[in-house]
Order: C-alpha cells, then structure tokens, then sequence
C-alpha cells in the first residue's frame, strides 16, 4: 500500500516536533520516529482502527497523538496528526 501525507499533516507533524524539541533536545526527532513507525504500520494495519469523525484514528504508541486517515484503492491518506489532549470540539473542527 501506498502511504501519502498530506500538506496539513506535515504540518502538524512540525507543530509536534518543535513542541517536543523545545521540551527536550532530541525529543522531537524522537517524537517523528515513533509517529513514522506508527504510520508505517497502517501497511499492515489500515482500516482496523475505530472511525471518528468520518476519518479512521490510530493512536500514536508513545505519545498522546493520533493519525486520522482514509484508505481507498490501496492508498492511505494521512488527513492530520492531532494531540489528544485537544478538545474533541476543536479536533472535530480541525477535521471538517
């Protein structure tokens, strides 16, 4: 399967690395490792996770995040990479 990131959620994924690397040096190259990895799972994994607000979710394995996406003819949309501490208010809004 083919994974595509899209704009937004390169964007959100550089929000995340430069909250992480403010917090911690090195923390943010380690927050887009583990984020990566649980993308890349969803070649194995896509479609098995719960849906929410029209959008699959997959909560990162190490930090409060999750990956919103689509798969369609073998091809996996990554929507958005939210922080879960995040109202669900304000997700549903960022997802519309």
């Amino acid at each position: 399967m083919k994974i595509e990131i899209l704009d937004a959620a390169e964007e959100d994924l550089i929000d995340g690395f430069k909250f992480y690397e403010n917090q911690s040096k090195g923390l943010g190259d380690y927050f887009l490792d583990t984020i990566f990895s649980d993308i890349e799972s969803l070649r194995v994994h896509a479609g098995i996770h719960a849906l929410y607000f029209g959008y699959h979710r997959l909560l990162s394995k190490r930090f409060p995040f999750a990956v919103y996406y689509r798969f369609h003819d073998e091809i996996i949309r990554i929507y958005a990479v939210l922080d879960c501490r995040r109202s669900p208010a304000w997700t549903r809004n960022r997802l519309s």
